[in-house]
């Protein structure tokens, strides 16, 4: 651990030599640090510029002339993550015209990309920041079995989603349970209107997109063949733009994010991620604590929420933050969601009832910043606060866990963010 203060202090030191980077640089001084990773640091030192995190530690030493931070008697945390919400595709605000994320035409819409829908200006963004988070992942709602395309942005207040957009496609959304059912069967009177319907047409898609593989692989082998040979390439397959989403599942570029409620879907889609041999989040999850030894068997992560929510429909009326708590000492990797049902700003609600449950301070924490950085698979670049990481910090007032604590300073990419 000392060994690696000194590594950190050497290039702190050989930074500040650099007078073009000198004026960018800042410091978080005195606060409490309290990271997933280098767990709580008293006193310790947080140097960063506009861009990334270069020194995490107690003994860090900080020449006088960059600006300084004095955090005495705070929190300094790693910026939140909630990785499953749907802000940005939905304003309520202005009715039926700002319903943007549910391509509700055909149960099965891969082509369909979140970042299309997305409103920068959407009202509840500005809430965000508000609750200590600095990383969403959004995208379409679960109308149908298949939804979309995900991302993941930051909400820095930009006017373009493609200036806050970190990872784009973060997953593919699909559906299991009531909501495709009702929305196809009961409504629109087509397929599916029954669960075996809804399982029925996801395998015939994948296997569709297995052979939309197959056949590109057999026109690639036939186009080698025929260079080999001097010949003229043979005409390639016609492209599918809802086919290449399914491949790149297939491939395990991208997993699926599977909102099931019922342990029975929740078993019908480790069932077809067996079978496809594809990765999968569980999204919502609220009777994983039935199946938690499976699921954590498997290795499949769970975002679980919305559950300050009343009991809407059959399928949640077993919520509750007892099932974070079950799903963590089974082992499952577990974050925590509001599915932008719960308001953004109350967000540390979340970790706060889950310790109320008998969750440890310490995992409550990896749920909304370390566990959430891997399910959505950008830990490299935030999660946590560590030397070349995104600089998304948050001084705040107290222990974000306690309910009178507030945001007081909130920086994404090392820029600081109004809080109102």
């Amino acid at each position: 651990m000392q060994k690696d203060l000194e590594n950190e202090n050497t290039f702190v030191r050989d930074l500040f030599d650099d007078s073009m980077r000198r004026q960018i640089l800042k410091a978080i001084l005195n606060g409490t640090i309290f990271c997933p990773v280098n767990g709580h640091i008293e006193n310790g030192v947080v140097v960063f510029d506009e861009e990334r995190i270069h020194a995490v530690g107690k003994d860090v030493k900080v020449p006088d002339d960059i600006e300084v931070i004095d955090a005495k008697g705070m929190f300094v945390v790693p910026g939140f993550i909630d990785p499953h919400a749907h802000h940005g595709l939905f304003d309520g605000t202005i009715g039926r015209m700002g319903l943007d994320g549910n391509e509700m035409t055909d149960p099965t819409t891969p082509e369909m990309r979140g970042i299309d829908g997305f409103n920068p200006h959407e009202a509840s963004l500005k809430e965000i920041v508000q609750g200590g988070v600095t990383s969403v992942n959004t995208g379409p709602g679960s109308g149908n079995v298949i939804g979309g395309e995900c991302l993941v942005f930051k909400p820095t207040g930009a006017d373009l989603i493609d200036d806050m957009v970190i990872l784009s496609p973060s997953g593919l959304k699909i559906a299991l349970g009531e909501n495709p059912k009702r929305v196809h069967g009961v409504e629109s009177k087509r397929a599916p209107s029954t669960r075996m319907g809804v399982a029925a047409l996801l395998r015939k898609t994948l296997t569709e997109g297995q052979n939309y593989l197959d056949e590109w692989a057999a026109f690639d082998a036939k186009a080698r063949e025929a260079k080999d040979k001097g010949e003229a390439p043979p005409n390639p397959p016609k492209r599918d733009i809802g086919m290449e989403t399914i491949a790149r599942v297939l491939k395990n570029e991208i997993p699926v994010h599977a909102h099931a409620h019922r342990a029975d879907d929740i078993a019908t889609i480790m069932r077809i991620a067996d079978e496809f041999n594809i990765g999968v989040v569980l999204i919502h999850c609220t009777e994983g604590h039935k199946v938690a030894g499976q699921i954590a068997e498997k290795g499949i992560p769970a975002v679980v929420g919305p559950t300050l929510l009343w009991s809407s429909k059959a399928e949640t009326k077993e919520r509750g933050f007892k099932t974070v708590v079950d799903l963590v000492k089974a082992g499952a990797k577990v974050a925590l969601q509001t599915d932008s049902l719960t308001p953004m700003n109350y967000f540390p609600l979340l970790p706060m009832y889950a310790i109320k449950e008998g969750l440890s301070p310490e995992e409550a924490l990896k749920c909304v910043t370390l566990n959430a950085a891997e399910i959505l698979r950008i830990q490299d670049r935030v999660g946590s606060l560590e030397k070349g990481k995104d600089a998304d910090i948050v001084i705040w007032s107290g222990n974000p866990f306690e309910f009178y604590s507030k945001p007081k300073k909130v920086f994404i990419n090392g820029k600081e963010v109004p809080l109102e």
